[in-house]
């Protein structure tokens, strides 16, 4: 019998391919597996069995005929709620939402499509995508697979629950401020922030233009390589999409390791708990074993980067709910309607001297900070997995502190625009927690390979509550 649940989506597809398991035995099974993990986590928004037992089946039987095409035929997959689906209302994690169905796919849902890939549900979200701890006061909050009463990180919790239950092997996200790595982190399982640029965002939701990435969580660096060997590429509905050449990060993933240098900014992560300290020490311990060399960096100020990146982010965001926030104010949650509103006393002055001084801070970072390293490790959370209650703020400057802290070491990364890879810790028997390294601009095939030889020594894992409670969720 195959362990669907622990099999990456790679492997998965070979055995599909191979008919040691149809599609749609697999996706009866995923979506099995996917109704306990909302019932344990509040992970999923909209459930479409039907619809993925269907393409299942026609799956199987182009197989059968030999016309099976793309690279995850037959794979029953799922992704947050904010991508353009023909004939589909995206919900944003909102009650305010887009008035009619998309005309056409979102660019990474086309892509997704033409790998073979199905879709069997819409995955919880951040309301608009504006939280970084999975809290959502219009769906209800996101629960963690590891303990409930823990946060899921956000804004992409849906997604890194899935994953991290073993509903699904990977799933799409997103990334302003730190939306694909946060939720990584806070469930155990490895996400890819692509480089600013690499991946087209037409058709998903937007938050902040000026960052938002989009990009992978899995449980399997193997299938972030895979995922965004096909996502990623220029696109005529993105202007900003990269045309710089797809490497075939598959083919990458063995790359020699030994000897690459792994940047320690000792003053920006000695603003962090004592054991998210010991953590990325741990982690370094492992690198080291790998044979890659700790060296010391200098990041620019991080805490002026913290404030540019909300200099750009806020009045972005704000702008795009303007009209909404005036006439429908009480359909915003309050921890996003309380963020949004700030951003409309932030001068355009400020904020277009945040967005000119991007190009210098970027060179001042590959210059000085990278000039004798290859990658730079950093915590993801500055402190242990909090709890729901703990992050359960309202507004006001209590808010802006709690969300400020939670984000202190993931918001300047998207200022920067680096391709960031987030790797969980090794558990042992505690919660979850995650490091992120670090890379150059389309750098993802080094920092893929690293991953690949740290998951030889740190094996990915399926999360099992540890407490035993039902909280009653049904799809």
């Amino acid at each position: 019998m195959i362990d669907l649940a622990g099999l990456s989506a790679r492997a998965l597809a070979k055995a599909i391919r191979d008919r040691k398991v149809s599609s749609t035995d697999a996706t009866q099974a995923a979506l099995e597996r996917l109704r306990a993990c909302h019932e344990l986590t509040h992970c999923v928004i909209t459930l479409e069995a039907d619809e993925a037992l269907a393409a299942a089946k026609a799956a199987d039987a182009a197989i059968a005929a030999g016309r099976a095409r793309g690279p995850l035929a037959g794979v029953p997959l799922a992704h947050k709620d904010m991508f353009d689906r023909k004939g589909k209302i995206a919900s944003w994690g909102a009650r305010i939402r887009a008035e009619h169905p998309a005309h056409e796919d979102a660019t990474v849902i086309a892509r997704y499509k033409a790998s073979g890939a199905l879709q069997m549900a819409a995955l919880h979200m951040t309301e608009f995508a504006f939280g970084p701890t999975g809290h959502n006061y219009v769906l209800g909050h996101a629960r963690n697979p590891w303990d409930p009463t823990r946060i899921t990180g956000g804004s992409s919790a849906g997604t890194a629950a899935s994953v991290a239950y073993g509903a699904i092997p990977a799933g799409l996200g997103s990334d302003t401020g730190g939306s694909l790595r946060l939720p990584a982190a806070c469930c155990g399982v490895t996400s890819i922030k692509p480089t600013w640029g690499r991946v087209s965002r037409a058709g998903a939701m937007p938050l902040a233009p000026a960052l938002d990435t989009i990009g992978v969580i899995a449980r399997h660096v193997e299938d972030l390589a895979l995922m965004l060997g096909f996502l990623a590429g220029p696109d005529p509905r993105d202007p900003a999409a990269s045309a710089v050449p797809v490497p075939d990060y598959l083919a990458r993933l063995d790359d020699p390791v030994k000897g690459l240098r792994v940047g320690v900014d000792a003053t920006v992560i000695g603003d962090a708990h004592a054991d998210v300290q010991g953590m990325v020490d741990q982690v370094l311990g492992i690198l080291g074993k790998l044979g890659l060399r700790r060296a010391a960096c200098r990041f620019p100020d991080w805490q002026t980067l913290d404030h540019l990146v909300q200099l750009v982010q806020l009045p972005d965001a704000s702008a795009a709910h303007a009209a909404y926030l005036r006439t429908r104010p009480s359909d915003y949650g309050p921890q996003v309607r309380s963020r949004l509103e700030v951003g409309h006393f932030i001068p355009a002055v400020d904020h277009m001297t945040a967005l000119r001084a991007r190009g210098t801070f970027v060179k001042r970072t590959l210059d000085d900070t990278f000039k004798d390293i290859d990658i730079a490790i950093l915590p993801v959370l500055a402190d242990p997995l909090p709890t729901i209650a703990e992050l359960d703020v309202a507004g006001g400057p209590s808010l802006q502190a709690a969300m400020g802290r939670v984000v202190k070491y993931t918001r300047p990364v998207n200022y920067l625009g680096l391709p960031t890879l987030t790797l969980p810790i090794p558990r042992s028997s505690g919660l979850p927690n995650g490091i992120q390294l670090v890379g150059r601009p389309f750098s993802e095939a080094q920092l893929f390979a690293i991953g690949q030889a740290y998951q030889r020594e740190v094996p990915p894992e399926i999360a099992r509550p540890l407490t035993q409670a039902s909280y009653g969720a049904s799809v």
